[in-house]
């Protein structure tokens, strides 16, 4: 669709001319196909010098729905803010959009070149020389959000262990499919939950290969915070562990990319706190589970026929492959027989 033809096209040619120094219009609008919950478009700020090269992340057609889970994106973009001045990379948000833009809900950033893809960051000679850096370069990223000042945090939900562990059994139970393997990993979480007790910070919530902007160096920005919020922050180390996020290389527990010992080490050589692997593997555990709980949702998308998108009926299917993956973390001597 080009810009003439496209109904946002006028109110952002508005907003940035307005908010960005120098910016005459917009060139290159284009809908990008990331992101499931959020609009996300790419465009240039046209100058009389290089283009300034921008993303609008906007709630689909600029209308918020209410989410038990998801933040506003004005608490993202300023989540994003704060992460950046502790020196997690992060997009600079250039302007929060307000109702007199018009366009809805939403905050424009800089764009960052790279990847996001697996498959490619995984297999390409372009990221060969990273990948050996990127679980360690992770460890390091997340020590410094979880050291973001509590205090300093726009209003979050609280997230301990077991009120997730309640969350996705409630959804589970709705949608009706049965699984023991799921029903036994319930369990196995209850008995194993950390203690009420436990430090909670901010949580990213989605840390995990999709989310991180990838170059030849290595991690150049986290993406999509809207999961964000206060809990374990061994939550985040356990979830870019999840079998599902490694895409084939199950070798190599941190997102395909590299070993826990690496991840570990950044984490606590950057002043995170001192790592507890076993709270790591019952967020991994947890993980897991909520992945696969996840999928047979979309096997009732599928079904209802609210969505008959062969992508909703493919990933539902993968249900399958995260009961396999809580047997061999909770049965891992059945995988060494």
């Amino acid at each position: 669709m080009g810009a003439e033809a496209n109904p946002i096209a006028a109110p952002l040619a508005h907003v940035v001319r307005n908010r960005i120094a120098g910016a005459t219009g917009v060139a290159g609008l284009k809908r990008l196909s990331g992101g499931a919950s959020q609009e996300t478009w790419s465009f240039d700020a046209i100058t009389s010098g290089d283009p300034v090269q921008l993303i609008l992340r906007r709630a689909p057609g600029g209308e918020r729905a209410p989410s038990a889970t998801a933040v506003p994106l004005e608490t993202e973009a300023r989540l994003i803010g704060l992460a950046g001045g502790v020196g997690v990379p992060v997009p600079t948000v250039r302007h929060i959009l307000a109702p007199e833009d018009g366009l809805g809900h939403g905050f424009i950033m800089n764009r960052i070149a790279g990847e996001t893809i697996a498959r490619k960051i995984l297999r390409d000679d372009e990221y060969a020389n990273a990948r050996p850096k990127l679980a360690r370069q992770c460890g390091e990223i997340l020590a410094r959000l979880h050291n973001i000042d509590k205090a300093s945090l726009p209003p979050l939900r609280t997230s301990p262990a077991r009120a997730e562990i309640e969350q996705y059994l409630g959804v589970y139970k709705a949608h009706g499919h049965p699984h023991p393997v799921f029903d036994l990993a319930l369990r196995w979480l209850k008995e194993n939950a950390p203690p009420e007790s436990t430090d909670h910070t901010l949580v990213h919530g989605d840390f995990r290969n999709g989310n991180l902007m990838i170059g030849p160096d290595g991690v150049r920005a986290v993406l999509d915070w809207e999961l964000a919020h206060i809990g374990d922050p061994m939550e985040d180390l356990g979830w870019i562990c999840v079998n599902s996020w490694r895409f084939g290389n199950i070798d190599q527990p941190v997102g395909g990319f590299g070993a826990r010992e690496d991840m570990f080490e950044g984490y606590e050589a950057a002043g995170g706190a001192k790592v507890d692997p076993a709270r790591v593997k019952f967020w991994e555990v947890l993980g897991t589970l909520k992945w696969g709980i996840m999928c047979t949702i979309m096997v009732t998308a599928f079904k209802s026929g609210a969505d008959r998108s062969v992508e909703r009926a493919t990933i539902g299917r993968r249900s399958s492959e995260t009961e396999i993956d809580l047997l061999r973390l909770l049965a891992p001597r059945a995988k060494e027989a």
